[in-house]
């Protein structure tokens, strides 16, 4: 395989799909795909275990794991090279910012899974977004969700966010609120659940993104 050549890993969970999607990919000069999955777990392992330049995931498909959306914090940590482009039948606008929020480089609608995914192929192993015209035109002028609480997370575990961002240990967070480090490790847990991120790096990130870290300490 040379340099040029896109190395991809196919994902959904309807075979039919699958072949129809892979007879568009084959017949596209510099594409090759490596593999193809029919759940979201089958697709993260064999991304981890073939790293190509892009996995097309179809957005919705059988797990332990959940939806791709579960997935994309995972790839972003173990297949970070990897770019994602998600493939879906969901045209609802908040679908799309949550997917590109969670890592993906592209939105394709199946629809118009034929040339744009090509499209939506090469730029996302150029390093760019791709999103389908139509629906970026929509998320334009679609209201944003409400400010406020992000993720369902309580204004206690909030707090303990922007102390986690701010670097303090569960300890220092414990001394600050009053709390055990037990509970304090608890919230931890929760927060994780909830963002669907692990390390610290990406909590500092979410905190900054949402602008937890303006308020004076």
């Amino acid at each position: 395989m040379s340099d040029t050549t896109i190395s991809i890993v196919l994902a959904d969970d309807h075979a039919v799909v699958r072949k129809g999607l892979r007879l568009v990919l084959d017949a596209e000069e510099g594409f090759e795909v490596l593999a193809e999955a029919g759940t979201t777990d089958d697709a993260v392992r064999l991304i981890k275990a073939h790293r190509p330049r892009v996995a097309v995931l179809d957005l919705n498909m059988p797990g332990r794991l959940g939806s791709s959306l579960d997935a994309l914090p995972v790839l972003a940590a173990d297949a970070p090279d990897t770019r994602v482009v998600v493939l879906t039948m969901q045209d609802d606008p908040q679908y799309a910012r949550k997917a590109l929020a969670a890592g993906a480089n592209a939105y394709v609608l199946k629809e118009a899974a034929d040339a744009e995914l090509v499209e939506a192929i090469r730029r996302a192993a150029a390093g760019e977004v791709y999103l389908n015209p139509q629906l970026g035109a929509r998320i334009a002028s679609a209201p944003t969700e409400p400010a406020g609480p992000p993720d369902d997370l309580t204004a206690r575990e909030l707090e303990v966010l922007r102390l986690i961002a701010l670097g303090h240990t569960n300890a220092e967070i414990g001394g600050q609120l009053f709390l055990s480090v037990r509970t304090v490790e608890t919230h931890r847990a929760h927060i994780q659940q909830k963002l669907r991120r692990s390390s610290r790096a990406e909590l500092v990130r979410y905190a900054l993104d949402h602008g937890l870290l303006d308020a004076p300490e």
